[in-house]
């Protein structure tokens, strides 16, 4: 199981403490660039399933709340790039 795959794996589960990092490596492994935006908000672009997922930067600390990793989850599910 390589690293993407375990990563995967982990946010499967709606983990608590999954990290913004950890969300950018996920999304970047399954195709998605990383657009900054305004402030703290930043896009998701997926080109070639036409998808754009937006979120914002968790601040001051660096953990993603998990109702917007329940929503990321499904927009990954939905697409089939993730079970």
């Amino acid at each position: 199981m390589g690293r993407h795959e375990k990563l995967v794996a982990r946010f499967e589960k709606i983990p608590a403490a999954f990290t913004w990092d950890e969300l950018c490596q996920l999304l970047s492994g399954c195709g998605f660039d990383v657009l900054s935006g305004a402030g703290s908000r930043f896009k998701f672009t997926h080109a070639e399933r036409k998808r754009v997922i937006s979120l914002h930067r968790p601040h001051p600390v660096n953990i993603v709340n998990k109702y917007a990793l329940r929503q990321v989850y499904e927009v990954l599910r939905q697409d089939g790039l993730i079970k």
